[in-house]
């Protein structure tokens, strides 16, 4: 079912976490994947076709914003029982072939997500230097199929314009993507 992020809560504060790197099995915290100039939290799964979709842009768009200054790190939040594809191992092994230039951790038991109010995959909230939220857009214009390469990169954009000033752009389109997949009570 597809969902569409709330507008971007200029200002708020980034939730700290504690979790666990499906690739390294190191515990992960907020403080461990701040940058310099900005910091960029995902949430993101392996089986969402929009996520698909912009997979390659959002390795592309964490390396080039990483020279930026700007700190990046995935998260899946989705319920790995009902949705094994975006369970730890399926995890590792994408972040393995495609090379993820960024942490990708796995939220089991969704507290983390909660805490965002993450409502998408994929859901990015960008954050200037001092963890205040300035972003929460999408990466461009894709859907459930790409556009192409020349079209804007408007979360790159706005990270860029975050590491710059401190603040993010005024006008945003929300992030689409399929819901978060989340645990019966």
């Amino acid at each position: 079912m597809a969902a569409t992020a709330p507008v971007c809560d200029f200002g708020a504060a980034a939730p700290d976490f504690t979790l666990p790197d499906v690739v390294t099995g190191a515990r992960v915290t907020l403080a461990d994947v701040v940058g310099p100039r900005g910091t960029l939290v995902m949430f993101i799964c392996n089986h969402c076709p929009y996520v698909q979709a912009i997979l390659d842009k959002i390795i592309r768009d964490a390396r080039e914003l990483e020279a930026l200054g700007i700190g990046v790190v995935a998260i899946s939040a989705n319920d790995a029982t009902a949705y094994p594809e975006d369970g730890p191992e399926a995890m590792a092994a994408l972040a393995r072939s495609r090379g993820f230039p960024f942490p990708y951790l796995h939220d089991a038991d969704q507290t983390v997500a909660r805490a965002y109010d993450a409502a998408c995959t994929p859901d990015f909230f960008g954050y200037n230097k001092g963890l205040e939220l300035q972003y929460r857009g999408r990466l461009d214009a894709s859907g459930r199929q790409p556009v192409p390469a020349d079209a804007p990169r408007e979360l790159f954009e706005a990270m860029r314009q975050i590491a710059d000033t401190g603040q993010g752009p005024r006008q945003q389109t929300a992030s689409i993507g399929c819901s978060i997949k989340w645990r019966a009570a």
